[in-house]
């Protein structure tokens, strides 16, 4: 869902969690809830968390990131600064390792040093 806010407005989530949910299939109403709140939390906090990872990048704007590289920097500062169920620690550790998973091959050190970064 966050990555999705990257192609569509933040006037089409509603429309677009319809659909994702559609797509999902079978979730109980706990993890439907925990993601809507999160992709709604990312995108009401976005130009902020864009100008944090603006302000910890050098020669990198997110206008010139990997959008998979950015919507993980996106929900992990998210979950950073204004996510006070997820520690600091954890956030970053879950943010390198779905860059191992979805991201390129330097996915993982580029999110970890801009995450560290930020997290000083």
């Amino acid at each position: 869902m966050v990555f999705g806010l990257e192609f569509n407005g933040a006037g089409e989530l509603p429309q677009q969690l319809e659909l994702y949910f559609e797509q999902l299939g079978e979730a109980d109403e706990k993890d439907r809830t925990y993601i809507e709140d999160k992709a709604r939390a990312v995108a009401e906090h976005r130009e902020e968390i864009d100008a944090l990872i603006d302000a910890h990048t050098t020669g990198w704007k997110t206008t010139r990131m990997a959008k998979v590289d950015l919507t993980i920097l996106r929900l992990a500062v998210y979950e950073m600064k204004w996510d006070e169920d997820v520690p600091v620690s954890v956030a970053i550790n879950e943010a390198v390792e779905l860059a191992k998973r979805f991201g390129g091959d330097e996915s993982p050190s580029f999110v970890n040093g801009v995450l560290a970064r930020i997290a000083d």
